[in-house]
């Protein structure tokens, strides 16, 4: 089993006091905001079956969001609209959101972690870590928050727009979603420019 604490006790050790995880839910759908969580926790901290978020049934993420909300020195969590990633572009969004969540710290981390390979929007001093999520333990808690928070929304908007079948694949491209589309064209949560490449 992965070590999740490697790396962020090599950076305590280099002195650095205070630092979070961030990682980011849904820049892939068609519909929907991507949403972003920051995550600061008490170092050493071991929560069970923390580690590869993607691997985790929705149920089990379900009960590790409220351990991790509770376990945290501080979290985060914020999301950027659809209106917002029409008019920036996904990945300028993916920042904003990313920034509001890390803006909710207090006192505010002195490094972020990011998951994956580009940080370069992130207003504070940070690095990329690839696969994060499964490396880092406050990048995967971080993870856990943002997924859990955006198909939280998303079920949400499978009640007020039940044509789209929200619950079934919360806004991404399955073929279900597609033929929600073509039979009943986007609703006011899509994202136009997601759906150019519709055939």
């Amino acid at each position: 089993m992965i070590d999740l604490w490697h790396l962020e006790n090599e950076i305590y050790s280099s002195g650095v006091a205070r630092l979070c995880g961030v990682d980011e839910a849904g820049r892939g759908p068609l519909a929907g905001p991507v949403y972003a969580a920051a995550v600061i926790l008490p170092r050493g901290l071991e929560i069970q079956g923390l580690n590869d978020s993607k691997r985790l049934t929705e149920k089990k993420r379900e009960a590790l969001f409220d351990e991790i909300c509770t376990a945290a020195l501080c979290y985060g969590i914020a999301r950027a609209e659809v209106e917002e990633i029409e008019e920036l572009n996904i990945l300028s969004a993916t920042y904003l959101a990313m920034n509001r969540a890390i803006s909710q710290l207090q006192p505010v981390p002195e490094l972020a972690l990011v998951d994956g390979n580009r940080n370069s929007g992130i207003c504070i001093p940070s690095r990329c870590v690839v696969k994060g999520d499964a490396q880092c333990a406050d990048i995967a808690a971080a993870s856990i928050l943002a997924k859990v928070s955006r198909d939280r929304y998303m079920l949400e908007m499978a009640q007020r727009y039940p044509e789209y079948r929200f619950e079934q694949h919360k806004g991404y491209g399955t073929k279900l979603h597609y033929a929600c589309l073509r039979e009943y064209g986007p609703s006011p949560i899509h994202r136009m420019s997601f759906l150019k490449k519709m055939h």
